[in-house]
């Protein structure tokens, strides 16, 4: 790819790799971009919006999960071990996990947001005086940097709540489930919440809710990208839309066209089509031992699932084998 060297000189290496990406998404057949860029510290204020809306379930539905299930939660994870946040956010349901596992303790909130995540347990060290807590900005996608974790206890939990391995394809996911099974090592364990199969009516008002709170999530990234890279986007342009796949079981959003238009984007020039799309997230579902089968093959076997009385969300704990 070719990147004008004179407009992005003074560009940081995350901010170079943040243009890359975007410049490869949107140059391709099919435009997209990733879905973890959505969280600057505007959008991790307007996703926590979002958790709060009557129409987004996942939130609540697992949270009273959580509430109803935490103490056998906490003695499957036991005592004396390192419990890692991969895409942490407000830690809200994290909450409620600390305040029942036992003691002693290490918490590793894991977020691409830095200041957010720092200004989290900054609020969480005060929450828990006598917890030792590890905050890491860095792309949870990727190894973590096991130097990082030196000196934390060996057992380790990998908490990865809010439905958030559904933002992958299969094989994404199922290539980050062997990465955390990496993490965790024999003897470790894997938390994670699965959003469930159900209607679609249930699913797609979840992703366009009507004060739209989504909408403004979803063109938020465009503004991150007008702000960081020096892109000028108009956002009055584009509109948000949600809509179910049913072939691949998934809510995908995209961010639509309005008109034919050129967007300049450092030294490149993208065209867009009227009614031409940029896919910026998926949401995929999961039938219970569809997840199960795929967690197997990372070395993950589910021990334990706690589901709400609708079975429409699950929170699953696994065991690392000795091999995978």
């Amino acid at each position: 790819m070719s990147v004008g060297t004179s407009t992005h000189t003074l560009l940081s290496h995350a901010q170079q790799t943040f243009l890359e990406n975007v410049i490869t998404g949107l140059t391709a057949p099919a435009k997209s971009l990733p879905c973890k860029y959505f969280y600057d510290e505007r959008g991790s204020e307007l996703f926590d919006q979002i958790c709060e809306l009557d129409e987004y379930y996942p939130t609540r539905t697992e949270l009273a999960i959580m509430e109803q299930s935490v103490d056998e939660m906490a003695e499957a994870i036991g005592s004396n071990c390192t419990l890692i946040e991969f895409g942490s956010g407000s830690s809200l349901k994290t909450r409620t996990l600390l305040e029942h596992l036992q003691t002693p303790l290490t918490y590793v909130p894991v977020d691409i947001s830095g200041d957010y995540l720092f200004q989290v347990a900054d609020d969480l060290q005060s929450r828990f005086p006598d917890l030792d807590i590890l905050p890491i900005a860095a792309d949870f996608t990727q190894p973590l940097d096991e130097r990082l974790l030196v000196g934390t206890p060996h057992r380790r939990v990998i908490y990865f709540p809010g439905s958030t391995i559904g933002n992958f394809t299969h094989t994404e996911a199922s290539q980050l489930l062997d990465r955390m099974a990496t993490l965790a090592g024999p003897g470790g364990a894997v938390l994670i919440g699965i959003d469930l199969i159900k209607e679609t009516q249930i699913l797609q008002a979840a992703y366009d809710d009507r004060e739209g709170v989504t909408a403004e999530f979803n063109l938020n990234l465009l503004e991150r990208i007008n702000s960081e890279l020096d892109a000028n986007f108009d956002l009055d342009q584009f509109r948000h839309q949600a809509i179910w796949n049913d072939d691949l079981s998934r809510i995908e959003m995209h961010l639509v066209s309005e008109c034919e238009q050129t967007v300049s984007l450092g030294d490149q020039e993208i065209r867009f089509e009227s009614g031409e799309s940029i896919h910026t997230e998926n949401s995929h579902k999961y039938q219970l031992d569809q997840f199960a089968q795929l967690a197997k093959q990372a070395g993950i076997h589910i021990e334990h699932q706690w589901c709400d009385q609708r079975d429409w969300f699950a929170v699953l704990y696994g065991a690392i084998g000795t091999t995978h």
